[in-house]
């Protein structure tokens, strides 16, 4: 299965309960964390949908 590192890069201080949910659903909470997560098309929505707070680091096949 193909898997996307995703780091977090902006603080959920400040923000919608909404994208604080999205950040605790993709398993991050502290700023600079990474997570290796599997490439599913809802894991990719969940990092389209606060692209302020996260970037995807890697993709590996």
């Amino acid at each position: 299965m193909a898997t996307i590192v995703v780091k977090q890069i902006g603080s959920p201080i400040r923000r919608p309960a909404k994208q604080r949910a999205t950040l605790v659903g993709l398993g991050l909470n502290k700023m600079q964390k990474t997570r290796e997560l599997e490439d599913t098309p809802s894991v990719r929505g969940m990092v389209r949908s606060i692209p302020h707070l996260v970037e995807i680091i890697e993709e590996k096949p």
